[in-house]
């Protein structure tokens, strides 16, 4: 991760966490970035058109600054995916932005970050922040068919470049990925694959 923000952010990300090195313990630092992160129940305010805009806005900076980062001899903590296009976050969520006066200023935890699509990204944020889930999802707000297909055609195209089809294609492999992934990981996160499924299930039958 160290590598990956000193790269992007020599590349003029300065909202990327500015890296420390590692302490005596093998934790990874980073610079402390003053502002509010939301957690669930999201505040009113995530759901605001203009977070929506910058949110995609800065996944793509984040994006293109990751041109020419070397792959070789790396081990990633999530799989990597083709097409290798750049480097995916990987939880790029509203839970990981970094807000002052309603709107995203900075992302945080760059840990689970690997090769992949620039759709794979995307289309966890559209999860995330149109949102893309089943009814019965109670972390994310209930909207209607139409307002829920005008904010990922909104989210795609500040963003740009990649199409609500692509994203709604790519969404369920996701989503059963990141299942697989709680499993594994046991516990309380084991209880969060059924939601992903169902999640998953919604998006197929749209």
């Amino acid at each position: 991760m160290q590598d990956l923000l000193r790269h992007v952010r020599a590349r003029g990300l300065a909202w990327a966490p500015e890296p420390r090195g590692v302490d005596a313990a093998g934790r990874e630092v980073v610079a402390y970035i003053d502002g509010d992160v939301p957690a669930y129940p999201m505040p009113a305010w995530v759901w605001d058109v203009p977070v929506l805009d910058a949110s995609a806005r800065m996944l793509r900076a984040f994006h293109d600054a990751t041109a020419g980062f070397v792959r070789a001899g790396r081990t990633w903590q999530l799989a990597a995916h083709e097409p290798d296009e750049v480097i995916c976050h990987n939880d790029f969520a509203p839970y990981n932005l970094v807000f002052r006066r309603g709107l995203p200023v900075a992302a945080i935890d760059f840990g689970a970050a690997s090769p992949g699509s620039r759709a794979w990204d995307l289309a966890y944020l559209a999860y995330r922040l149109v949102p893309l889930a089943a009814q019965g999802n109670q972390d994310l707000p209930r909207i209607d068919e139409p307002a829920r297909s005008a904010r990922l055609a909104r989210l795609c195209a500040a963003y740009g470049d990649v199409s609500p089809g692509a994203v709604l294609a790519i969404l369920p492999r996701r989503l059963e990925e990141l299942a697989e992934f709680s499993e594994a990981r046991g516990g309380e996160f084991a209880r969060h694959a059924e939601l992903y499924r169902a999640d998953a299930r919604a998006v197929l039958q749209r």
